[in-house]
């Protein structure tokens, strides 16, 4: 920007530039500044592709600001996402320091890594040392070597610790996720000197609702909430206040499990502990939230057929999301094959009776559809944990009687459509094979994520489109041997 200088975040004109016409002003005051005028923003951006002396001659700037003070960081943020790089560089630089650290941390790793890749090394160290250790390594997990080691270079000693000893933790573990900035109280305190310890320590942490007691080697034994410290007497004993069977995970656990955890323990703060139960931190109701929110991202994105991206879906590029879902269309491609052999084997089943292709679409759609939907059902239960592995054999039990019973429903019209354009005999082949293909298609639907699962295999990954495209050829199978018994052929 070779018209326009940041102070604290602000932008001042470098060079006198010709104010706009009075009529020009009043109509940017008009539409621009409106703080309730989402559309402000993308009127304001419209102009960021010209020259900078263009956007300060034309009050763009001001209408820019206007629009992120009056916003939230979140919504920012994600304004911020949809942009392309030069327009995001632009927009975050007229933010102010301590707004635009909690902006920041509201970006995906992606987005961060485009902000910062435009930004001068002063204002550079800035913002990467003013961000949560957690936030910070999840960050540096998804960056270039060459810039992570940049950035570790430019911590002060402190935090580049602590970001170093997070970046040891396996990835999807909570180690990564947890925020080391704890303040753990030791269990002999009074209620006094615990909220003191709380009051001088507290300024550092990321939370301080739930505090973690521990004992001179640093193990956690139980905790204790700050609500219990506020409502109790200053004289009062910390060992009396204290939760001594808490729940909490491991540094080296699943962190989808342990946020997953959180959600069916109501808790907000779940402590993290290493091999020999000594604290090492906390997984925060935020950051749980986004691990749940990436993993059911990533569990949609495999259930449709697609590999899953990273940012925004508004800023990826077509070509981008087409080669994410390509290689899942090409195997499914491939397996289809399995349904074109399956007609052929019957070519001359469907010679003597030409009418049964008209009834193929239909009764694979139907199979399909039921695969899916007991696939889809057996994969969310599993990640909430209310099915095992260990009930394989009850699920196949239930997914079976499902479909029957849906096939049974589906086959009464099934059976009146056929009677209607090709006559009973068909009609009685196509209820038949109804029946039979749904009970089929969720006993498969099922079955797959739980046997997925127990070959170490993502669920997700075998879930809809795999059993739809199977279930297209095994029901192929059952509708021209169900004919064939049926009509004599």
């Amino acid at each position: 920007m070779s018209q326009i200088d940041l102070v604290e975040g602000r932008p001042t004109t470098a060079t006198a530039v010709a104010p706009a016409e009075p009529e020009a002003v009043a109509r940017e005051a008009n539409t621009i500044t409106d703080p309730v005028d989402d559309a402000a923003l993308a009127d304001a951006l419209a102009v960021l592709s010209a020259s900078s002396q263009d956007i300060v001659r034309t009050h763009r700037v001001d209408a820019l600001l206007d629009w992120l003070d009056n916003r939230p960081p979140h919504v920012i943020a994600d304004a911020l996402a949809r942009m392309d790089a030069v327009q995001a560089g632009v927009v975050f630089r007229l933010l102010d320091k301590d707004r635009a650290i909690t902006v920041f941390e509201e970006l995906e790793p992606v987005d961060q890594q485009q902000i910062l890749a435009g930004m001068r090394d002063q204002s550079f160290r800035d913002l990467v040392e003013a961000m949560d250790p957690d936030d910070r390594a999840r960050m540096l997990r998804e960056t270039p070597a060459k810039v992570a080691k940049k950035v570790l270079a430019g911590l002060s000693p402190r935090e580049r610790r602590m970001t170093a000893a997070l970046l040891g933790y396996p990835e999807g573990s909570v180690g990564l996720y947890m925020t080391p900035e704890v303040v753990a109280l030791p269990g002999n305190l009074t209620v006094a000197k615990a909220l003191g310890t709380v009051r001088a320590k507290g300024g550092n942490a990321e939370t301080v609702y739930t505090l973690p007691v521990v004992d001179s080697g640093r193990r956690l034994t139980g905790i204790v909430e700050l609500r219990e410290l506020v409502l109790h007497a200053p004289e009062a004993s910390v060992s009396e206040l204290v939760v001594t069977e808490p729940v909490f995970v491991r540094a080296a656990d699943s962190a989808e499990k342990a946020a997953r955890l959180m959600s069916s323990t109501n808790i907000l703060n779940l402590p993290v502990v290493d091999s020999e139960d000594r604290l090492v931190g906390l997984l925060t109701i935020d950051d749980a939230m986004e691990v749940l929110e990436a993993a059911d991202s990533e569990d949609v994105a495999k259930q449709a057929g697609s590999a899953p991206w990273a940012g925004h879906y508004m800023a990826a590029g077509v070509f981008q999301l087409a080669r994410y879902r390509a290689l899942w269309l090409l195997l499914l491609l491939l397996a289809a094959t399995l349904t074109v052999s399956v007609t052929g084997f019957f070519e001359t089943t469907l010679e003597q009776a030409a009418s049964l292709a008209l009834f193929i679409p239909l009764l694979i759609g139907a199979g399909g559809n039921a695969g899916a939907q007991a696939a889809t059902a057996c994969v969310r239960a599993l990640a909430v944990g209310e099915v095992r592995v260990s009930d394989l054999f009850k699920v196949i039990w239930r997914e079976c009687r499902v479909g029957l019973v849906l096939g049974a429903m589906l086959a009464g019209a099934g059976a009146i459509i056929g009677a209607f354009f090709v006559g009973p005999a068909i009609a009685a082949v196509v209820g038949i094979t109804l029946v039979l293909i749904c009970g089929w298609a969720a006993t498969i639907g099922g079955t797959m994520p739980l046997l997925a699962k127990k070959l170490g295999i993502d669920p997700a990954v075998v879930s809809a489109p795999m059993v739809t495209t199977l279930v297209d050829a095994t029901g192929l199978i059952i509708y021209f041997t169900t004919a064939e018994l049926v009509l004599g052929l």
